[in-house]
């Protein structure tokens, strides 16, 4: 995915090329970069920490420093170009056909070996795992194993690894590879046969006990009991948590169970209890903006009875949390010098809006004005509702960018997602995934009541299954908004849902339903699926990224879709007389050559499309020109 290719074109009048967004996207270009470059020194729990050295991902490769010598040179433990190349190819060949970035690192309980899964830039379903036995200066680090189309995998020992593999997009089977003096020897452990469920490995935070974990989309269960009884009359209830409290996470600390939870109004607190006190539990509440939770795995030498952890928002940058669970003491940093001065200017406000149901569904805005001051702004909504998971809130310097220039942002916590547990995803499954479009379309309503922008300075953004809202409310209140950006979208859910033959339909069917074996659940799927209830009217412009190599998206259901909304378009504005058509919207679909269902690997690459989007998002709203930036005096 280093090059785009051309959008599609179904020869009507209609553009659907990005030639007109050329030079503001070269203008976001400048101003992405420099607003990458400011957060730049961000921490990030990447690092990893063995006994005696500490291990980072940089450039094409994986190095270590000693930290009992202090200041060294990074020393490379994994090139990556190495890593990649394929005998009888040439050196050229291979760094073309295949880039490769690091993703998880694990090291062996006592520093002698290093396993870290590496991922191709063009396949997304291209993964291997690599160990490597770590040397010294008189004894180089080497790789003495390579395992193909690895998921998860952890150590038990130094010469004991467990991991699962993949079968297309699904993990389903175990294995323990032994590293003996004579070499190395593959063992099966496990295989699961049902189709909708996945199997992991995981390391408890201690490191003493590893686990099998199966999970499907709507079952998954962990269980304490003695191994003397294992029946359910033995298992004890540690904590039960209030109605208006969501547990979102769990980890043990010590002596310590630490519950990271949220409030019905979507904000974090961390619960603690004390295992040998289980009956008095205390809370720790969170800064009212943060909005991501990110834990950190303790290293090798690392203490065990302190948690670590960063908090952040989609205009806020993470900043590091140590929370003492003996003590109930919580430290955070001061900050980063280094960070731009005008973060302590975004206002985070918590909204509830009332849904057709009467459900109140939880809204998280972002802006740099008074709310009574945004009734001239644009505004862009964030959307998702999906498999119980809640909508992406991590920082990302796009949005303080946005805000900078005056933007509001609202992220709508919709029914499908998780954000207020597991009945709020269940209510939005199968026969409940109207409630998901409704929640949506309130949330709009709301917002506009309460004076904030209106629907022609409004878009809407989503990736994958966030599309599946946005693409049904396009169709039924187009007038809503002015733009959409839609990211690998999901669009063809009844089509998707019909072949068992694509990588994930037997998985989502308990998502979305099947329309094959249940009339009803295909009544329901055909009601608001995007690409079948298309119909000629004026749609809001809109912007399709879409990868040839996704395979969790079909790209043929975009394509489908996009040439769809061009001729209902186009339908619509030729009956229309001259005198009463509105100005054209632009659908425009850019279809990336391989890459995979998350965007772009390369950061040049990422910034085209970011810059794209905002060029997009800015020339469809009808938006003054940006001004140019202040250069600073020297």
């Amino acid at each position: 995915r280093c090059c785009s290719s051309e959008s599609i074109s179904t020869g009507d009048h209609l553009s659907s090329t990005t030639d007109k967004y050329r030079n503001l996207q070269k203008y976001f270009v400048r101003r992405l970069k420099a607003t990458y470059q400011s957060f730049s020194k961000m921490p990030d729990h990447s690092v990893v920490c063995g006994h005696h050295h500490v291990y980072v991902v940089k450039d094409n490769g994986i190095y270590r420093v000693d930290q009992r010598h202090g200041e060294r040179e990074p020393e490379n433990v994994v090139n990556l170009k190495q890593a990649s190349r394929k005998e009888g190819k040439s050196r050229v060949e291979n760094e073309e056909s295949f880039l490769w970035t690091a993703q998880r690192i694990r090291l062996s309980p006592q520093e002698k070996h290093l396993a870290t899964t590496l991922k191709s830039c063009h396949k997304e379903e291209q993964i291997k795992c690599v160990v490597v036995r770590l040397g010294s200066k008189s004894s180089p680090h080497r790789i003495i194993h390579e395992l193909e189309g690895v998921l998860s995998f952890e150590w038990a020992t130094d010469d004991v690894l467990f991991y699962t593999t993949l079968e297309g997009l699904r993990s389903s089977s175990v294995f323990r590879l032994d590293l003996t003096s004579d070499g190395s020897r593959i063992t099966p452990v496990y295989e699961q046969t049902q189709p909708d469920v996945f199997v992991e490995v995981s390391l408890s935070r201690d490191r003493q006990i590893l686990t099998i974990n199966c999970s499907s989309r709507t079952s998954s269960e962990v269980v304490h009991a003695p191994m003397s009884d294992l029946s359910m009359n033995s298992w004890v209830s540690l904590f039960v948590p209030d109605p208006d409290t969501i547990i979102k996470d769990m980890d043990v600390v010590g002596d310590h169970c630490v519950l990271v939870a949220k409030t019905l109004s979507n904000q974090f607190s961390l619960i603690i209890i004390p295992l040998t006190h289980p009956k008095d539990p205390y809370t720790v509440p969170l800064p009212p903006w943060a909005c991501a939770f990110e834990s950190k795995k303790p290293g090798l030498a690392d203490q065990q009875d302190v948690f670590d952890f960063l908090l952040s928002s989609p205009v806020h940058p993470p900043v590091p949390h140590v929370l003492y669970p003996k003590e109930g003491l919580l430290l955070s940093s001061s900050g980063n010098d280094s960070y731009p001065n005008n973060q302590a200017k975004y206002i985070t406000t918590h909204l509830e809006v009332c849904s057709q149901d009467g459900t109140l569904v939880p809204v998280t805005l972002f802006h740099a004005a008074a709310v009574e001051d945004l009734s001239q702004v644009p505004l862009l909504i964030h959307v998702y509702g999906a498999y119980g998971r809640d909508l992406n809130m991590d920082f990302h310097p796009i949005k303080t960018l946005l805000l900078d220039q005056g933007w509001v942002l609202a992220y709508c916590h919709i029914r499908g997602g998780g954000e207020r547990g597991l009945s709020w995803h269940r209510q939005a499954r199968v026969e409940g995934k109207e409630k998901g479009v409704e929640d949506l379309q309130a949330c709009l309503h709301h917002l506009f009541s309460l004076g904030i922008s209106s629907p022609s300075l409004t878009a809407l953004t989503a990736s994958s299954a966030g599309a599946v809202p946005v693409g049904a409310l396009c169709n039924r209140n187009p007038n809503m908004m002015r733009a959409v950006t839609l990211q690998a979208p999901f669009l063809d859910v009844l089509g998707s849902m019909e072949d068992p033959s694509l990588p994930l339909t037997l998985e989502d069917r308990d998502e979305w339903g099947d329309p094959v074996g249940n009339v009803k659940h295909r009544h329901i799927i055909a009601s608001y699926c995007p690409l079948h209830n298309i119909t000629p009217q004026h749609y809001p412009s809109m912007l399709l990224t879409a990868y040839s190599g996704d395979l969790r998206v079909p790209l043929d259901g975009v394509i489908k879709y996009t040439r769809r909304l061009q001729k209902a378009t186009q339908t619509y504005f030729n009956m229309k007389l001259e005198t009463d058509c509105k100005e054209t919207p632009n659908i425009v679909l850019k279809i990336h050559p391989g890459g995979n269902h998350l965007g772009p690997e390369d950061f040049e690459q990422m910034l085209q499309e970011e810059a794209l989007e905002l060029a997009f998002l800015h020339t469809e709203l009808g938006l003054d020109p940006p001004k140019p930036q202040r250069r600073r005096q020297k």
